[in-house]
């Protein structure tokens, strides 16, 4: 017979291995086992069998050497489905309990109880002596099956045990084994957000850093990327999409590959923005979603580049004797996917014989400092990457040590993504 299936409940005892103790609801028909006076968790066993009578089919659990078990008593599924509160560790099923129809499947009710209970130990209770009925059960989802006709206290006791432990390691397994296949998911998101730069030809040096906020393990919705056109010119892009989750990151992927595409075809500036703007348009799941992005390029002989941001913060760059400085931001255009027909101005900017430029998300200055609400800001990060500069450092050392030292002042990690890339041009 069909079954409401309840709305999700917190963590059972059952997995956690911890229950509440708290009497229950329903008066059970058993005795409560109470051997282990000192005892400060239970173990829980819901009893569902068609005992309209009111009548015992099992003895009570003896386990004198180990804690007491609760019994609690359901005559049928709806009232099963009251009495599965998250203190129960262990049900134990009546195969005998049958649904409407005498065409019905005999371990329709087990697969009922499977669906209403999907994280609990589920023991089958058999006719006796019918085996077959039994490892059906077993195959079907549940933990192991009894014999009516054998049981006793203590085979009792230690099924249920065993039923709990074996539903926990289960349990175990399986989110190991969803965590591999999250972990490779991700390692291919991260693959897809962090590429390896094509420079093949260039005399610029490349590092990066990718750091992602402390909600996420490995991935999050920054990208950048660089590439060298046949011409000689370098170009450099990094972006954010508004969000942490997965859709986001898969976006910031889709982002970066279109990006390299049109770069590669020849595309650059506003024409290069417009079309990325729809494919944002298109890929997003809300029309909410929105991206910063930044983009650079470097003319072959390196001395000047062109710049587009939108919505993004401007580059940073350092040039030997000079304090390091944003470049010019005052035609910053909208982040994509904000207004639909919006341009974004490219500005031409000198860069010099020697120089290092920096590209990074608004996850390195949103920061705070100390303990107030105080943010680090642009201002903040200038400051840091001069005293690294004069220090010594560069390349990836240098940016390992501004990241760090945000996240240092921040006072742990930090909550946004952080992506950050340096270009570097010796003279």
């Amino acid at each position: 017979m069909p079954v409401p299936i309840p709305r999700q409940r917190a963590i059972p005892a059952a997995e956690s291995g911890q229950a509440h103790g708290g009497p229950s609801t329903h008066r059970s028909p058993y005795k409560e086992a109470t051997v282990d006076n000192n005892a400060t968790t239970h173990l829980t066993l819901l009893l569902i069998e068609n005992d309209p009578g009111g009548s015992a089919v099992l003895p009570e659990p003896q386990d004198p050497a180990d804690k007491p078990i609760r019994v609690r008593h359901a005559r049928n599924l709806t009232e099963a489905e009251r009495l599965l509160t998250d203190d129960v560790h262990c049900i134990l099923l009546d195969l005998a309990l049958q649904g409407r129809g005498d065409d019905e499947d005999e371990l329709a009710v087990l697969k009922h109880v499977l669906r209403l209970a999907p994280r609990h130990a589920v023991l089958a209770l058999a006719p006796s002596g019918d085996a077959e009925r039994g490892a059906e059960a077993v195959r079907v989802g549940a933990q192991d099956y009894l014999f009516r006709d054998e049981l006793d206290g203590r085979l009792l006791s230690r099924a249920v045990r065993y039923a709990v432990e074996r539903k926990r390691s289960d349990t175990a397994e399986r989110r190991l084994a969803e965590g591999r296949v999250r972990a490779q998911e991700n390692r291919r998101l991260e693959r897809g957000l962090l590429p390896t730069p094509l420079l093949d030809g260039s005399s610029l040096r490349f590092a990066a850093r990718y750091r992602p906020g402390r909600s996420r393990a490995l991935l999050g919705g920054d990208f950048y990327d660089v590439v060298r056109t046949p011409d000689g010119t370098v170009h450099a892009m990094i972006g954010d999409v508004c969000g942490h989750g997965p859709d986001e990151a898969a976006l910031g992927v889709e982002l970066r590959i279109a990006w390299r595409a049109l770069t590669l075809a020849g595309l650059c500036g506003d024409q290069l923005l417009n079309t990325l703007q729809q494919v944002l348009e298109h890929e997003r799941s809300d029309d909410e979603i929105f991206a910063t992005l930044c983009t650079v390029d470097i003319a072959p002989d390196g001395r000047r580049a062109g710049l587009c941001l939108a919505g993004h913060p401007s580059p940073l760059v350092a040039r030997p004797g000079r304090a390091p400085k944003l470049l010019p931001y005052d035609n910053n255009g909208p982040a994509l996917g904000l207004l639909p027909g919006a341009r974004w101005p490219r500005m031409q900017v000198e860069l010099g014989p020697e120089w290092s430029l920096m590209l990074y998300t608004d996850g390195l200055i949103e920061g705070h400092v100390g303990q107030g609400r105080e943010r680090l800001g642009q201002d903040g990060m200038v400051e840091i990457v001069r005293r690294l500069l004069a220090e010594g450092l560069g390349g990836e050392e240098l940016l390992r040590a501004a990241v760090n030292e945000v996240r240092e002042l921040n006072g742990g990690e930090l909550t946004d993504d952080v992506a950050v890339l340096l270009l570097d041009r010796e003279g």
